[in-house]
């Protein structure tokens, strides 16, 4: 990969990855039901680019967070909570004119009929990054930028920052791009499909799942999806349950991996992507192959998925590469719970 600058002795190391986007205080609901019904909220950061960067910090990566919050409290805690991962805040820049968005959401799975989400984002501080006021030197910093399709639907500005980032450019970091197709943050959903293929190919590493693929291209499967994206150099298709599968050019035929997904004891399905991106991240910084990216990337999904909210600690890095390791058949009988990340539990085969 290519990106990282020249230091000297003294400078302070720059971050691997540098994750760009929106953060917001979100509010969880105290038990499952509508929003109408439930009857008290706690407090939590949620945002799928700062997600990522805790992640990884929390993985013993060096990782940065570049975002506009409010100059208020909730701007406060969202710089502290990302920062108390050991994430690097000093980028983020504080809007005296705008709020840090907020939202609220119900306990169900995104993708069921029941699930909802209340966002007071309009207008927020981040919504106002642009070309023209965010720090271009700590964004090419790393060694990869990590972006997200959730940035390119807050405004106008935002896409043209995005549309710019991927721009080829000498030197540029390794650019991944998380899809993250969310129809209901595009005021101009019609546009959303061929805004998000253009930033896609423009980037070197993508994430997709295949329904969002099928839902805002119309491909289903993961080699038609393929089809619609040969240009990155990574392309990583999410298949839910099936597991996922990755493309990774070699300059004359793809080399295709897939690797099955683990089976998880859910407590909260949400979170999980974002997850999966810094555990394949992780591996990738390490020069892992590709079947242990993906893996990583299950286990840290994992991870996530067997407690309440978006973000945890991870599994130690020590535990991990030995599940990661693990024969085919021996992957397959591994069965993960709440309280599995522990260095003193034992990993459930059946």
């Amino acid at each position: 990969m290519s990106g990282t600058p020249a230091r000297t002795a003294d400078a302070a190391p720059a971050a691997e990855v540098v994750c760009l986007g929106e953060s917001m205080v979100t509010f969880l609901p105290s038990r499952p039901g509508r929003l109408a019904d439930v009857p008290s909220f706690g407090r939590g950061i949620g945002g799928a680019e700062s997600n990522v960067a805790c992640a990884l910090a929390a993985a013993g990566h060096r990782a940065a967070w570049v975002s506009r919050v409010g100059a208020d409290g909730f701007g406060d805690h969202l710089v502290e909570a990302v920062a108390g991962y050991g994430v690097d805040t000093s980028a983020v820049q504080r809007d005296p004119a705008r709020p840090t968005g907020i939202y609220f959401r119900t306990a169900t799975d995104r993708a069921a009929d029941v699930h909802e989400v209340a966002y007071y984002r309009a207008g927020s501080a981040a919504s106002a990054m642009s070309p023209d006021n965010v720090p271009y030197e700590a964004l090419f910093a790393g060694r990869v930028l990590h972006l997200s399709g959730i940035t390119a639907a807050l405004s106008a500005d935002c896409l043209a920052l995005l549309h710019d980032l991927t721009a080829p450019r000498p030197g540029r970091p390794l650019i991944s791009f998380d899809v993250n197709h969310r129809p209901g943050l595009w005021r101009d959903a019609d546009a959303a499909p061929e805004v998000l293929l253009d930033l896609a190919r423009r980037s070197d590493l993508v994430f997709v799942g295949e329904d969002e693929a099928e839902e805002a291209w119309g491909v289903k499967g993961a080699e038609a999806i393929r089809a619609a994206l040969p240009e990155p150099g990574v392309l990583v298709v999410k298949r839910g349950s099936d597991g996922a599968t990755v493309f990774s050019d070699t300059g004359e035929a793809d080399d295709v991996t897939t690797v099955p997904a683990l089976r998880v004891d859910i407590v909260a399905p949400v979170g999980a992507g974002d997850a999966f991106a810094a555990g394949f991240l992780s591996a990738t910084l390490r020069d892992l192959p590709l079947r242990d990216r993906v893996r990583h990337g299950h286990l840290m999904a994992a991870a996530v998925l067997t407690v309440p909210g978006d973000l945890t600690d991870p599994p130690a890095r020590a535990h991990a590469d030995a599940l990661a390791a693990l024969d085919a058949e021996a992957w397959g009988r591994l069965r993960l719970g709440p309280g599995w990340t522990g260095d003193d539990q034992e990993v459930r085969t059946t």
